[in-house]
């Protein structure tokens, strides 16, 4: 059982991956710290995704055309996009602010920012499996974007441009090479592009259980608390749980799409939606994936994991505590089952988590001005596990005042 401290300097509130990540940067660092969250470490949202570990993740959501897309999305194959009646008013300003960022002048500006936080992640994330006996989790992979029209496939387009320029190993392949590569994949699908020089975790949620143990063996506190506010008393912050409260000089709030919640008493400009994901996972597969696959059509993600196979993706609109779609589940089972015709989707398991997601793709994180001692590190969209470490460690610099040349102006929680 995990033990605490009454006092610590910084309270992190939000355990998923990017809380995780900032407490063991700021652990490193010798500042005492306190996580707490509602439930265990890493098993909400950082659970379910596809495990992509991807320095070059570095294109937004929103790009040149996305508004000619969007009747695709979401009456087209697989029917990626899916908008909740009780949240379209407020997807008006949002997809607004979404589609005006979709030039290339601002395409190429959050890129860099992206490529700040994504950058080094797997590094990162081999910084902090050290010494756990778990490094296996992390493995190298290619990401395999696989094309059912191969003239579709141009490595010319402004989303590969970036990669490229950035310094991505990007590789243009046809129907051949690619059956090598991915036997298991539909022969429907004519040509790829190869995205070299990255990595998967072969169980996001295990990862979370795994760095949060090295997190409590580094001296920080791990508490399951039901987070209700926060507030500023006479030079230290209160943190109001269900039941008790804690004192803290410094607060983090990480809580992903729960985050605007606690701040609803600020004066912030924060279009956070909760961009709902899911996934199916079919633990005896009789099928192995060897890197992580995307089907473009469908923007599902399928890779083995150490539970089976895991096809996930969907981008669902909708109230955070929402229920999930059960219609989703036999949607994502034969989305994978026409991409993969010798998988065994029997006993599949079915899974929603809820993406923070703001309109240009980047997280808010930095101190709030006004408010001397809160911190936010929430946002990250579909690039979570990508950010996560780069953006504890970005966090942890700021609460201990390193030096840095980095210009962070594009993540400021007061950009909107």
């Amino acid at each position: 059982m995990w033990q605490h401290d009454a006092t610590p300097p910084v309270t992190v509130l939000g355990a998923g991956l990017v809380g995780i990540c900032t407490a063991l940067s700021l652990a490193d660092r010798g500042i005492k710290v306190r996580l707490l969250d509602r439930g265990a470490p890493g098993q909400e949202t950082s659970m379910g995704n596809a495990g992509i570990v991807s320095p070059w993740s570095c294109v937004p959501q929103a790009m040149p055309g996305s508004l000619g897309a969007i009747p695709g999305l979401l009456f087209g194959y697989g029917r990626p996009l899916s908008v909740h009646w009780k949240v379209a008013h407020r997807m008006l300003s949002w997809g607004g602010r979404f589609l005006r960022q979709g030039t290339e002048t601002n395409v190429r500006k959050t890129s860099d920012a992206m490529s700040y936080l994504c950058g080094p992640s797997i590094e990162l994330y081999e910084r902090h499996l050290r010494g756990t006996g778990h490094e296996n989790l992390l493995c190298d992979s290619m990401y395999v974007h696989a094309f059912r029209d191969g003239s579709r496939a141009n490595l010319s387009d402004l989303e590969y441009r970036i990669r490229s320029e950035k310094g991505a190993n990007l590789e243009l392949i046809g129907r051949d090479r690619l059956a090598d590569i991915e036997p298991s994949l539909s022969p429907d699908f004519r040509a790829a592009v190869l995205i070299h020089g990255q990595a998967r975790v072969r169980s996001p949620g295990r990862l979370g259980q795994v760095l949060a143990d090295k997190a409590h063996s580094m001296g920080v506190d791990i508490i399951q608390a039901d987070i209700r506010s926060i507030r500023r008393g006479d030079g230290t912050w209160t943190v109001e749980c269900d039941g008790r409260s804690f004192e803290a000089s410094q607060v983090v709030v990480a809580l992903g799409a729960w985050s605007a919640r606690v701040l609803d008493w600020l004066p912030l400009s924060l279009p956070l939606m909760a961009e709902r994901g899911y996934h199916v996972e079919f633990p005896s597969p009789e099928i192995e994936i060897n890197n992580s696959v995307m089907d473009v059509d469908a923007k599902v993600v399928a890779s083995s994991m150490e539970g089976g196979v895991r096809v996930a993706g969907q981008a669902e609109f909708a109230p955070v505590d929402a229920p999930p779609n059960a219609k989703k589940k036999a949607q994502l089972a034969r989305i994978a089952q026409n991409a993969f015709p010798a998988l065994n989707t029997g006993d599949a398991s079915f899974w929603m988590g809820r993406r923070p997601s703001f309109p240009d793709s980047l997280p808010v994180l930095g101190e709030v001005a006004g408010q001397p001692g809160l911190f936010v590190n929430f946002g990250h969209s579909h690039y979570g596990v990508m950010m996560a470490p780069k953006s504890g460690e970005v966090m942890a610099g700021l609460i201990a005042g390193d030096r840095s040349n980095a210009d962070l102006e594009p993540l400021s929680p007061h950009r909107f």
